[in-house]
């Protein structure tokens, strides 16, 4: 039997979300990827900051504002937003939020 796949039914129940807080976790790690799932109190926010590679946001619960570049965004539940490396970015919990963000390395 091959065990070298990572299945998660409901991503969204992987994470409790903190009372007036932020938690993050890894789910999955390799050479090529990093996978972090967050979850975010209502209020809460990631301040405007780069990365340097590429990355993925997918909202899996909740209502966020995004900005991406100089552009605001309402985000729900199903949202998916693509982050080219060097691009300015935050996320502000409108409600309690799960978020997952997908890093190329």
């Amino acid at each position: 039997m091959d065990t070298s796949y990572l299945y998660v039914e409901n991503l969204a129940a992987e994470v409790e979300i903190p009372s007036n807080g932020i938690t993050s976790r890894t789910i999955y790690a390799d050479d090529h990827v990093k996978v972090i799932i967050f979850g975010f109190d209502m209020g809460q926010e990631l301040s405007k900051h780069t990365a340097s590679s590429s990355a993925m946001i997918h909202i899996l619960k909740g209502d966020a504002t995004l900005t991406l570049g100089g552009e605001q965004l309402e985000a729900g539940a199903g949202s998916w937003a693509h982050m080219p490396a060097h691009l300015e970015h935050a996320v502000f919990a409108r409600t309690p939020i799960v978020m997952l963000l997908i890093l190329q390395l």
